[in-house]
């Protein structure tokens, strides 16, 4: 696979010989699971002699391959897929040897309305055949019509696969795949299929490869990653496998996305308070604050038990910075309903939420049910957004005048620009702009800079710390 130096220094001018079996681009749909699936399916495709695509090259459509990496989970998603494939339409009338694929959540599920709407393109293949997209663009240019490989049944986990990693110091881990669980909104087990669980030792070495290579940090990944082991009757699995990676040596930080609230056993919390490199974040879905429409969704908790979770997280790790996902509009969903939603989120103080209207899913049991008006459901997820905006405000101003240790993930701007900063996030996953004090140089991606927050955005913290007044900036590299 290309080194990162390799790639930038390609051009899109290279002649034709240079370009392997083809230059190509992985654009990806959907959630952190589908970013990993899509590093797999670049992966693959570079074992198999393809060149990924510079960025001028994508910005040109100078492109003989786009592979689409799709979502299932919500009604834009499949709306912007269809979107995107009829635009490659037009690109393959000025391109006719140009090849387009179409993977994820959405072919596994909607396979033979790709091939009928979209006809142009080459390949389709789901969330268990990464490793068959080669051998399906193959076909394609013997057959001239769409290949399509979607099968039920995990075959190879998807960490077998070559990957090519897009950010070099972060990587992303998958510890299982599927969900056991049966929420009447969800098409994930449609899509993903039952969970199964990589051995341990495979998850270790994958980690302690990722460091070998220059990681310093890894997102464990997993439908519901604190059920881990569960098939195989150890409870402790998830809680044993935090603890082993403090072991690691070299690996600075370690993060996990995302647990179910009725799997968050003591255990586990003990073991991200007690592991030093487990970072103190953690994304935390909610759902609803309704005991009524926890129940309808088929989520087997209650807000109580949600409570005292959050309660014994935070005693064990004040620090802990807590997300949520909330959906409004569920069918059902009462204005009491509602205004219990709001209670728990002013209770629970989310650092963060990502909040939906629900989306209908064809097949799912939810999507049968009563609906609520669109227009009830966007009044009240206007509300809702308010509410939890000045929560979010109100905690990321607690950051000004601390300081904080930040990872760089990203540089912008030149030294001798006044602008410049660099950017990454704090332990706890705030994200944070360093302005680059002067006389120093600027920090490279991977380096830890400690520095002072001198204030609050409205999504983010601002670092531009002055030293003459005793605020802090330092750099570990």
């Amino acid at each position: 696979m290309m080194t990162l130096e390799e790639r930038e220094s390609a051009t899109s001018d290279e002649p034709a010989a240079n370009r392997g079996k083809g230059v190509f681009y992985v654009h990806t749909l959907g959630c952190q699971m589908n970013v990993h699936d899509s590093e797999r399916i670049a992966g693959v495709l570079e074992a198999d002699g393809y060149v990924p695509a510079t960025q001028q090259q994508i910005e040109d459509q100078d492109l003989d391959l786009i592979v689409l990496n799709t979502c299932a989970v919500r009604e834009n998603a499949a709306e912007r897929m269809y979107g995107t494939v009829g635009h490659w339409n037009f690109n393959k009338k000025r391109n006719p040897n140009a090849q387009f694929a179409v993977g994820g959540c959405m072919a596994q599920l909607d396979r033979e309305r790709i091939c009928e709407k979209a006809p142009w393109v080459s390949a389709v293949f789901g969330t268990k055949n990464i490793g068959d997209l080669p051998v399906l663009l193959d076909q394609n240019r013997i057959s001239g019509k769409p290949e399509v490989k979607v099968v039920d049944d995990l075959k190879v986990f998807p960490s077998d696969l070559p990957v090519d990693r897009a950010n070099k110091v972060s990587n992303w881990v998958s510890i299982s795949v599927g969900c056991n669980n049966t929420c009447t909104f969800c098409i994930v087990p449609t899509t993903r299929g039952k969970e199964h669980d990589r051995r341990p030792g495979d998850v270790l070495a994958e980690v302690q490869r990722c460091v070998e290579q220059g990681a310093k940090e890894v997102t464990l990944l997993g439908q519901n990653v604190n059920s881990y082991g569960y098939g195989i009757g150890d409870r402790f699995a998830f809680s044993k496998l935090l603890r082993a990676c403090g072991n690691i040596e070299g690996l600075e930080r370690v993060r996990f996305t995302s647990p179910h609230p009725a799997a968050f056993t003591d255990d586990v919390i003990e073991a991200m308070a007690e592991t030093p490199n487990i970072m103190h974040q953690l994304h935390f879905p909610l759902q609803s604050g309704s005991d009524r429409i926890l129940r309808a969704m088929r989520r087997s908790y209650r807000t109580q038990k949600f409570m005292t979770i959050l309660d014994k997280i935070r005693a064990a790790m004040p620090d802990a910075q807590i997300s949520t996902d909330i959906i409004v509009g569920f069918p059902g969903e009462t204005e009491e309903d509602f205004q219990a939603t709001l209670d728990i989120v002013k209770r629970a103080r989310f650092a963060s939420a990502f909040t939906f209207i629900y989306s209908p899913r064809p097949g799912t049991p939810a999507a049968a049910m009563e609906q609520v008006p669109h227009e009830v459901a966007q009044d009240r997820l206007e509300r809702l957004l308010a509410v939890q905006e000045q929560i979010t405000t109100e905690n990321l101003a607690s950051f000004e005048g601390k300081d904080v240790e930040v990872m760089v993930t990203g540089v912008s701007g030149r030294k001798d620009d006044a602008t410049h900063r660099v950017t990454g996030r704090e332990r706890t996953g705030q994200l944070v702009h360093i302005g680059v004090p002067e006389g120093f140089d600027m920090p490279q991606i991977g380096d830890f800079v400690t520095a002072t927050v001198t204030h609050a955005a409205r999504h983010n913290l601002i670092a531009d710390p002055d030293l003459s007044l005793g605020q802090t900036y330092s750099v570990r590299h």
